[in-house]
């Protein structure tokens, strides 16, 4: 039986916004609601505990909604909170992780260089140091924090070219880029900067996200739940934030619509 009633999805922030638009794309009879907790971004330098009873405030708020299930576009609110909020409540929750498995299965058995780019909490908690291990024996994996990648977005600061050339350089120079094979943008606010890191690798290495996936994924498990809307309903997207000034608004627009 279809469902007309939302999805939620949430993020730290407005990197979520990469996740819906690729929903919106895919799937363009749902309807959308995405929260970003600007107010409380970034999670990825907080403790899992405080990331945590963030994450249950705003299910919590979707679940009063009544959304038939649940993205967390955010790698960071992944690692510290998914097992606790899907022993908590009964509905699809759906959530991302590094692509990390995509970029090592490029190799077709070869060995792989792979820059995993992301939030601190993200890379030094348990749920990617397993991801990770099951693919070091293998491929060489090197974990790349780079938190002022949030804030720039936060800060409506992406079209400065200059700033963000700037940034990304202090955060690879570092690397020998003509070895690395694949750079995963584990981070949803990442993804905006996804022409910016064309400019700075070598033409053959790939840039890697999870959206599609993670989209993929929530198709699947709405058609199956028979909870997907009718063929011919028009969807839409709803955006809400803690940050509830007019600045922030006309941000997230400007995210959801370039």
């Amino acid at each position: 039986m279809a469902s007309n009633a939302p999805i939620g999805v949430f993020d730290s922030g407005l990197g979520g916004i990469s996740v819906v638009r690729e929903i919106r794309k895919e799937m363009p009879g749902e309807n959308i609601i995405y929260f970003g907790d600007s107010a409380n971004a970034p999670y990825g330098t907080k403790t899992p505990g405080e990331v945590r009873k963030l994450s249950f405030a705003i299910v919590d708020r979707f679940v009063a909604m009544g959304v038939k299930a649940i993205v967390i576009a955010c790698n960071t609110a992944t690692s510290a909170a998914v097992n606790d909020l899907r022993a908590t409540y009964d509905l699809p929750i759906i959530s991302m992780e590094p692509a990390l498995k995509v970029a090592c299965d490029r190799g077709n058995g070869e060995p792989q260089h792979v820059i995993v780019a992301a939030t601190p909490l993200t890379l030094r908690e348990k749920k990617f140091i397993a991801l990770m291990q099951r693919f070091s024996a293998t491929n060489t994996i090197y974990r790349q924090p780079c938190p002022d990648l949030v804030e720039i977005v936060e800060h409506d600061q992406l079209e400065d070219h200059d700033l963000v050339m700037h940034t990304l350089h202090r955060y690879f120079d570092s690397y020998d880029l003509d070895e690395i094979d694949s750079v995963v943008l584990g981070c949803t606010h990442f993804v905006f900067y996804r022409d910016y890191f064309r400019e700075l690798l070598p033409s053959s290495t790939a840039i890697i996200d999870g959206n599609e996936g993670t989209t993929r994924h929530l198709h699947d498990l709405l058609a199956a739940a028979g909870k997907l809307a009718e063929p011919t309903t028009q969807g839409g997207v709803t955006l809400k934030n803690s940050d509830t000034s007019e600045r922030m608004a006309a941000l997230a627009a400007k995210r959801l619509n370039d």
